[in-house]
């Protein structure tokens, strides 16, 4: 069952995101779809309330015209008396409240199922425990490439999602860009997004899928459409072994790691892990958990499962004759 994210980001992500200075806040959203979602969530907010108000007005002003028998007991509500007039009246409050709530949310529903304009490019996000593989499809097998946990886009340009799942249930979900997306294994659920202006936007896992569900996020780079043309030709240049200590760090790629990553441009092809394909430009490693720089890279190398226990990144314990060659490959040194 697909989820589209407008219903689901009315109230409970507004207790964990109700605040435009949190990272995951789609209150001071970028996108065309983030700001109907923030409109809707306001206007519901604002309906519930101003319902409230009105029966607890209500409430009050009929304990305090409350009519006691002479014995103390509270009169029954006679119909004769005008008491089901009030009854009437709160009722047909909430039922008009409930209908412009119901009718609102189907609106905004329709208005962000589809964008204003066909989107001319597709990533497929394979989600897995606990990381994010994208995969840019083109007409043209020379043409597409895969990155992992950081998916560039360009600015003003719709880009349509396709959600696919290798083991459990996860959900994606970029509270500045869109809603939240089941990604269910062996089903494909589709959504799109789009970006007024550049930034980095943080998404997350927002379905528990395992130990590291938490630590399960993402980086969508909203570049001007120059920086991303560029970007686009850097990842399908792929990586150029070069002389030196980044020629030793490939031959120790090539025993430790080439059996489950993949680097674009070389002949290492594992398909279990991330694409390691320009490594060094990404801005963070596993998924988010640590800033990417060499140091951190080569405590993520030895120490996997310290940084984060239960991934299926294995501690490969290298020699500092090879580690050091094997960092200075991966960041591009």
């Amino acid at each position: 069952m697909r989820r589209v994210g407008a219903a689901s980001l009315v109230f409970g992500p507004a207790l964990l995101a109700g605040c435009s200075s949190m990272p995951l806040s789609y209150l001071d959203a970028d996108s065309p779809i983030g700001g109907r979602l923030a409109q809707l969530g306001w206007g519901l907010l604002g309906i519930s309330v101003l319902v409230v108000v009105i029966i607890a007005v209500l409430l009050v002003g009929a304990v305090a015209r409350g009519r006691s028998s002479p014995d103390g007991d509270a009169l029954a509500v006679r119909r004769d008396a005008g008491g089901m007039r009030w009854i009437y009246i709160g009722v047909s409050i909430s039922t008009v409240a409930l209908i412009a709530s119901v009718i609102w949310t189907l609106l905004t529903l329709k208005a962000v199922a589809e964008p204003a304009k066909a989107a001319p490019m597709t990533i497929e996000i394979r989600a897995r425990q606990w990381w994010w593989d994208a995969i840019y499809r083109a007409p043209r097998p020379d043409l597409q490439f895969s990155t992992a946990n950081e998916i560039h886009i360009p600015v003003g340009v719709p880009v349509r999602i396709e959600l696919r799942s290798d083991d459990v249930i996860h959900s994606f979900w970029v509270p500045k860009l869109a809603g939240k997306t089941d990604v269910i294994p062996g089903q494909a659920n589709r959504m799109w997004i789009e970006a007024t202006k550049p930034g980095i936007y943080r998404g997350q896992c927002a379905e528990y899928c395992g130990v590291e569900h938490a630590l399960m996020s993402f980086r969508v780079v909203a570049d001007p459409l120059p920086e991303f043309t560029a970007w686009r030709a850097r990842q399908l240049r792929g990586m150029q072994v070069r002389d030196g200590v980044a020629a030793a760090g490939s031959r120790v790629f090539a025993e430790h790691c080439s059996a489950c990553h993949a680097i674009h441009g070389t002949g290492f092809g594992g398909a279990y892990g991330p694409d390691l394909t320009n490594l060094g430009e990404r801005r963070t490693l596993a998924a988010g958990v640590l800033d990417n720089n060499p140091d951190n890279l080569r405590r993520w190398i030895e120490h996997a499962q310290e940084v984060k226990p239960g991934a299926r990144m294995p501690d490969v314990p290298l020699p500092p004759n090879e580690v050091g060659p094997l960092v200075a490959y991966l960041e591009g040194r």
